[in-house]
This record gives C-alpha cells, structure tokens and sequence, in this order.
C-alpha cells in the first residue's frame, strides 16, 4: 500500500535551517508529482511546495519563495524541503502529500498524505 513517512522535523531557532524528507512506497515515485503541505494549530492546512515528476518544475506558496527548496531523488523515493531563513509563523506540522491521479501540473488535488513531522521555530 501507499505510505509517506516523513522526518527531519524539530525545534529550530528563528534564522535557523531544518531539511524535512519524505520517504515514500507502495507505488511508482518517479511517476508522480510530490508536495508539502504544513498546518498550524487553529489553522487550514496550507500548501508549501510541489515538484514535478521530473523534478525541475517547482511550485511554491509566496511566502515559501526564496526560503524553501523542494527537492527529489528518484532513485531513492525521497522528497525533500530545504527550508532555510525559518519564521516563526513557519511553526506547524509539515505533511507530504503524492498526487497519484495525474490532476495537472500544479497539481489540484492530492490522493495521499503522510503522518507529518513537527516543525517548531522559536522567536
């Protein structure tokens, strides 16, 4: 079956880096669009970022530009996010999400999620 496990979650200060990964299974990673998405406590759950099957076409929420990097390694059914330049406002549960219905590029809905790994910023 379809799982994404993700890590690389933690307590960061703000101006500090973390490097979330995503390691997926069950299907044919190089086939499918990838994304993150985080929530905040109270908050919608947000799109962060995506990446095309390929891996060089990129997709990322405003605030995340110039911050994030999405990135993947087929080879090893990993999906990455670089995030450097950390907020506060960056605190929340980051979620990896596979698009497995070909929806379009960016994709518009995604099939599956992960478990999410935390990401806390100190001000």
């Amino acid at each position: 079956q379809v799982q994404l496990v993700e890590s690389g979650g933690g307590l960061v200060q703000a101006g500090g880096s973390l490097r979330l990964s995503c390691a997926a299974s069950g299907f044919r990673f190089s086939d499918y669009a990838m994304a993150w998405f985080r929530q905040a406590p109270g908050k919608e759950r947000e799109f962060v970022a995506a990446i095309c099957w390929r891996g060089d076409c990129y997709d990322y929420v405003d605030s995340a530009k110039g911050r994030f990097t999405i990135s993947r390694d087929n080879a090893k059914n990993l999906v990455f996010l670089q995030m450097n330049s950390l907020k506060y406002e960056d605190t929340a549960a980051y979620y990896c999400a596979a698009d497995l219905s070909y929806t379009g590029w960016p994709p518009s809905e995604y099939d599956y999620w992960g478990q999410g790994t935390q990401v806390t910023v100190s001000s």
